[in-house]
């Protein structure tokens, strides 16, 4: 079986998918991501020293506004009103390493995939930002859906 590309019609021009005709389910996205950072950007973390303040309720905040924002970021991506979105952290100080996921929810006609991967994005950028100062060789990688549950392709596990 062929996959087909949604977002591009007959001739091969980029459009928005029309979800008019779907049924709305409820639909869940997780994604992950993670930020390598030295010993001096994890204690700063850890003891909240960081000048910039408290890098992971900023970086909260800023993921979850970001998940919020992803139409404007993404052409083809609808505006979505979400029913949740949350931003957490885990945290491997034996390895130096900030693991960031994004769970956003909604009941509606499309997937919340670019939403959660978006909030996690940014979510690492934001740590990033804040912990510059320190170190600049941070480096994000690992970004990836975890999970997605609703609409017509069911459900999906990395």
């Amino acid at each position: 079986m062929e996959e087909k590309l949604t977002h591009f019609d007959a001739n091969g021009k980029a459009i928005m998918v029309d979800v008019s005709g779907k049924a709305e389910t409820s639909r869940t996205a997780i994604a992950s991501g993670i930020i390598q950072v030295n010993d001096k950007v994890m204690r700063a973390v850890v003891e909240g020293t960081a000048e910039k303040g408290d890098v992971l309720g900023v970086a909260r905040v800023a993921g979850i506004m970001a998940a919020k924002q992803t139409p404007h970021l993404i052409p083809m991506c609808h505006p979505l009103l979400l029913s949740k979105c949350a931003v957490d952290f885990e945290l491997d100080q034996a390895h130096n390493q900030i693991k960031a996921l994004c769970t956003v929810k909604i009941s509606g006609q499309t997937g919340v995939e670019m939403e959660a991967l978006t909030g996690v994005s940014v979510a690492l950028l934001t740590i990033y930002d804040m912990c510059k100062a320190i170190d600049k060789r941070m480096e994000l990688s690992q970004i990836h859906l975890e999970y997605k549950s609703g609409g017509k392709s069911g459900e999906f596990v990395r």
